[in-house]
């Protein structure tokens, strides 16, 4: 985490070692860059590479090596890392493949990357399997292929873990300034983290997007969150990786079904990191960063002269963290006098076209609507391709709305290609967000105003697990029991002789349970109500079996949750909170977070339930008590913590909650041994 990476991306020397097209495309990258420093080419035969003349050895060089591209095949790439190393050189690109990320295809890549590891010590490296980086800011590329890159003042920097697509992110019309695009390989010695780390230090970096395939160490992620929000740097996430993948090892059936997924969110959501769900989405949000920063609230209002756009806009947010605020009595007086008595006032509005041409009037309608509570408004204006004259006097109402107001303001295209490249640079120059489709833009307006706070602690640590071993439902109590997780009293029986005298110490009514079946509820291995011990043998009997939990039932059920903990080695143990019992699968009712948790936390997570009105006493029937719900949780949590490098997997299903206690009247444990 501590390697200085300032001479690697803003080199004043590089070396280009190898021969071929790839090493020929990094001397011409960084002449289409502008880059004013020394670049050579190293080649044993003294080639001539894209017109210059190549040393046979890096020690003929005289002088200091910022950075080099090491474009040879992998044994020789770690022999070159090793000289390069030590010449004292600022760092290099792995450009060879071939590496860990070859996975069983070549047995030998990961005993070759740790050599690679080994050979660069301090130096820092960028890859294997890594394209490199372009500066656009000081003019410098390592990039072994073309790039849509220009030379800006400030900008994004964007870090992706997929060459291909940051070759096709430098290509980007969007009049979208980037200052960075760093290519990060398959990580072996630098992370994705740290590289980003290395350009907050950078003050005209204005916002970070990361294009994440797997997180890695979620520590460092922490760190880089917590660094970017006490520099006041935005990080916005595109992480691939939505679908669900079967978990062969678990027991509980739904808690695992949060998956990979889940975890990401829930990591992403505890960094305060937005994560956007696509490309063009990725590019918008981080236009609207770069330009007006973060929104100072989860709301939006649009203006369009077109009842059908306002009704696109509306239904484009419909379900997301926004809001159309209601107009207020002074904005309806504004608009009235701009508009006159034939508009229908509302947010978002449709101001028809009474107003067009009329600038001045135009002007005033545009800035009634930026209102204090609006977190950002937007004009919805798409500008032909053919003739565009016309439409002036809208990007001039527009201009002055923002420059009155002083609330951050964007324009949509509902099409992208009807935003032109010159009305756009000309809209960021003013500090508007000249926005490339509606959907992108509102998308972008969601992820830019949701609340950035870093949860102080680090997540819990997930990783690999050993063979493990599922704990009976009485042990799984019993241990969480110990921990202060409240569950009934319970006995267990494995002889049905002089049962009455065995329930002695319980009290009725009681719920029988044959253990050793699974989905007893559907297999018919629960009876419950039991009143005298006659009833409990008679069900013992009728469910068959050789040992039977026998507990004291709860009444007074409001609600029904599970609670879930999995571990995800990607992201750490997860906590699920849900709707529970018999049909938890069918309802998906499901809020996950990372490990440690709050009782602030536990409490938030429960309102976005759709059974959360079940919990607050819904139609005149009791509340839940939700301080026992969330000091069983915290106990539950108490119990992973300790024992957390040997859990697998622990579900609470049902958790009964009544209006006075919460109590585990179901659960399994499965964990390795320690």
């Amino acid at each position: 985490m501590g390697r200085d990476l300032f001479r690697l991306l803003n080199p004043r020397a590089i070396a280009v070692i190898g021969g071929g097209a790839w090493c020929a495309s990094i001397l011409k990258a960084a002449e289409m860059i502008g880059y004013e420093g020394e670049i050579f080419p190293v080649h044993p035969e003294g080639k001539v590479i894209a017109g210059r003349q190549a040393v046979r050895r890096l020690a003929e060089w005289d002088g200091p090596i910022d950075a080099a591209f090491i474009g040879v095949n992998r044994n020789a790439t770690i022999e070159v890392v090793r000289e390069l190393r030590a010449l004292g050189s600022g760092g290099a690109v792995c450009f060879a493949s071939g590496f860990s990320e070859a996975g069983a295809e070549l047995a030998d890549g990961a005993n070759l990357q740790a050599e690679l590891v080994a050979a660069a010590g301090d130096m820092p490296i960028l890859g294997p399997n890594c394209y490199g980086f372009i500066n656009a800011l000081e003019g410098a590329a390592i990039w072994p292929d073309q790039h849509g890159c220009q030379r800006v003042e400030r900008g994004v920097a964007i870090l992706a873990q997929s060459s291909n697509i940051a070759i096709n992110l430098t290509m980007q019309k969007r009049a979208l300034p980037i200052a960075y695009v760093v290519a990060c390989g398959n990580m072996a010695q630098t992370s994705q983290a740290q590289i980003a780390m290395a350009l907050l230090e950078d003050p005209r970096v204005t916002a970070i997007g990361l294009h994440i395939e797997g997180f890695g160490d979620t520590a460092e992620w922490h760190a880089l969150a917590l660094k970017a929000a006490a520099k006041g740097i935005p990080l916005v996430a595109l992480k691939v990786g939505k679908s669900e993948h079967a978990q062969a090892a678990t027991v509980s059936h739904t808690a695992s079904l949060a998956g990979s997924h889940a975890g990401a969110n829930a990591l992403l959501a505890r960094l305060g990191i937005a994560r956007v769900p696509d490309i063009p989405c990725f590019l918008e949000t981080l236009k609207l960063l770069h330009t007006v920063g973060r929104l100072d609230t989860q709301s939006l209002a649009t203006i369009s002269c077109s009842g059908g756009e306002a009704s696109l806009a509306a239904d484009t947010a419909h379900g997301r963290a926004l809001s159309f605020p209601p107009l207020s009595a002074a904005q309806r007086a504004a608009l009235f006098d701009a508009l006159g008595p034939k508009v229908a006032l509302a947010n978002p509005l449709d101001y028809h076209t009474y107003i067009w041409r009329d600038t001045a009037r135009m002007s005033d309608t545009f800035a009634a609507l930026a209102g204090p509570e609006t977190g950002m408004t937007l004009a919805i204006v798409d500008y032909p391709h053919t003739d565009a004259a016309d439409w002036a006097c809208a990007t001039e109402a527009v201009l002055e709305a923002a420059r009155s107001t002083g609330r951050p303001y964007g324009v949509v295209a509902t099409l992208p290609e009807l935003m032109p490249l010159g009305v756009a640079a000309r809209f960021m120059a003013a500090g508007v967000v000249p926005f490339m489709g509606l959907t992108e833009a509102i998308t972008a307006v969601e992820a830019a105003a949701q609340p950035a706070t870093v949860t102080p602690e680090p997540p819990l640590t997930g990783g690999a697990l050993g063979p493990a071993e599922t704990l009976s439902e009485h042990a799984s109590k019993a241990e969480l029991a110990r921990f202060g997780v409240p569950v009934p009293a319970s006995l267990r029986i494995t002889a049905l002789e002089g049962l009455d005298k065995q329930l002695a110490g319980l009290t009725f009514p009681l719920v029988l349970k044959a253990e050793g079946m699974a989905h007893k509820s559907d297999a018919g291995g629960v009876a419950l109500g039991l009143m005298t011990a006659q009833d409990a043998l008679d069900a013992a009997k009728t469910m068959g079996g050789t040992s039977w939990l026998i507990e004291e039932m709860a009444t007074g059920t409001v609600a029904e949750l599970l609670i879930g903990v999995t571990r995800d080695e990607a992201h750490g143990l997860l906590l699920t909170l849900g709707a529970g019992g018999v049909l938890t699968e069918l309802l998906a009712d499901t809020v996950s977070l990372l490990m440690p948790v709050s009782a602030q936390d536990i409490k938030q997570a429960l309102t976005q339930l759709k059974c959360a009105p079940l919990l607050t006493g819904y139609r005149g029937k009791p509340a839940a008590n939700i301080d026992a719900i969330t000091s069983a949780i915290l106990a539950l949590q108490d119990y992973v913590v300790a024992h957390a490098p040997h859990i697998g997997e622990v579900e609470i299903n049902p958790l009964l909650c009544t209006p006075d206690r919460a109590v585990a009247v179901d659960a399994l444990i499965r964990k390795a041994t320690p």
